[in-house]
């Protein structure tokens, strides 16, 4: 059976990679089995993939709320656009979990113009700067341009002093993370020039994806139980990670929410981290 994908092109339809990414899910083999046979039912020749995943969100939210949150992972990291202003703070939030210092939104002088700068991030005194490409749509790459753009912002930045965390920091590496894919050429040149790179699916042991599952890190975006406009004021209040939640109930009062759906809310927070 053919189906279209985001980008227009048609493909096979594949049932495993589905299951795969329904099991990531966390749902056990039996439901995820149960979701494939309701899929397989309603699908049809010329599908496309919106239509199939959001048949497959629907099918997960019955049976777990955690788990169609878990599913809609990428959708919801799409979701702190669409300027990508959350997406900035949300990866500064990754950075601090693994012990770094972050700051957002700076504006550095570098040895010709100034610039400005998504994240810096300090560890062991050492101190980098992260610049962010978002992208609202799947199928929007990160090609060898970005990085080689990038480079001569750092390279222009580096070698000198800043003041972010003391009066003569300087930067010593640079980082470009977005919520797609880097192209081929994309990544070697970045290999080569010494950039770090982190995307939904590289590098392939510690992903975007695989920090956000190992240290449950998922946004506010991805939960099920709340609309979009409460998530929006919930950013706006600063709450970016989904187990932010649990500290800051009374947000969950003040933006109008009852108190049998906070107590919704906070059942699949609980679940989805734990």
């Amino acid at each position: 059976m053919k189906i279209v994908k985001h980008s227009g092109s048609i493909v096979d339809f594949n049932r495993d990679k589905l299951r795969n990414s329904l099991l990531k899910s966390g749902a056990d083999t039996h439901t995820v089995e149960d979701v494939l046979s309701a899929i397989n039912e309603q699908i049809y020749e010329g599908i496309t993939t919106k239509k199939i995943y959001k048949l497959a969100f629907n099918l997960l939210k019955k049976s777990s709320n955690s788990h169609a949150a878990r599913y809609n992972l990428r959708t919801a990291i799409q979701q702190l656009g669409p300027a990508g202003f959350f997406f900035e703070k949300y990866i500064a939030r990754l950075f601090i979990s693994e012990g770094y210092l972050a700051q957002t939104n700076l504006f550095l002088s570098g040895r010709c113009v100034g610039h400005e700068v998504d994240v810096a991030v300090m560890k062991n005194d050492y101190v980098e700067m992260i610049e962010c490409k978002f992208h609202a749509r799947n199928e929007t790459n990160s090609d060898v341009k970005v990085p080689m753009y990038i480079l001569s912002r750092f390279n222009d930045l580096k070698d000198r002093n800043h003041l972010i965390y003391t009066k003569e920091d300087r930067i010593s590496g640079c980082w470009i993370v977005t919520n797609n894919r880097f192209t081929s050429d994309a990544m070697a040149f970045a290999k080569c020039s010494g950039l770090q790179l982190l995307s939904w699916d590289y590098p392939e042991k510690n992903s975007l994806r695989k920090r956000i599952d190992t240290d449950h890190l998922y946004p506010i975006t991805c939960l099920t139980t709340l609309t979009l406009a409460e998530k929006d004021k919930l950013m706006v209040q600063d709450v970016i990670l989904a187990k932010e939640i649990i500290n800051s109930m009374e947000l969950l009062e003040k933006i109008g929410l009852s108190p049998n759906r906070v107590k919704n809310v906070v059942k699949e927070v609980t679940e989805l981290c734990k």
